[in-house]
């Protein structure tokens, strides 16, 4: 794909493929002042027919990516453009061992873990007249405090 331009999906040109790394496409652009910036082949369309590369990102984000000067910090690129590999790995890896303050508790989990009894169970007793509000149907009221008898 070397010599291919680059444009993005604005139909802005964004410049001309310089190299292939991986699964990086080098481009350099500018006409004075050149700058080189990675692109995920992930977002990039080749027509090898035009030798042109088709771009699924506007011309403005690729020009706002971490430039390339030599090695090409591919950590600062996945997380310029939202990829996974530019984060890091959440504390659940998906084995179901949860750690007591991670995210992936559910409402439900939380709830058993501090103590309190989950709703979904709390509305199962109530249906089956388990509860202390008074008669099935019929809720029991409190008196008014304000209420001057």
């Amino acid at each position: 794909m070397n010599g291919y331009e680059v444009i993005g999906s604005d139909d802005g040109k964004v410049g001309e493929v310089v190299a292939v790394e991986g699964d990086l496409l080098i481009v350099e652009g500018g006409l004075l002042r050149k700058t080189r910036h990675a692109i995920p082949t992930t977002f990039a369309h080749a027509n090898d027919d035009e030798r042109v590369v088709r771009l699924s990102l506007a011309k403005e984000l690729v020009e706002s990516s971490p430039k390339v000067d030599g090695d090409v910090d591919r950590h600062a690129v996945a997380e310029h453009y939202g990829l996974a590999e530019g984060y890091e790995a959440p504390a659940t890896e998906g084995y179901g061992e949860l750690t007591p303050d991670d995210p992936a508790w559910s409402a439900e989990q939380e709830e058993r873990r501090t103590g309190v009894e989950p709703a979904p169970e709390q509305r199962a007793r109530i249906r089956e007249g388990e509860s202390d509000a008074g008669l099935r149907g019929r809720p029991i009221i409190p008196p008014d405090s304000h209420d001057p008898l």
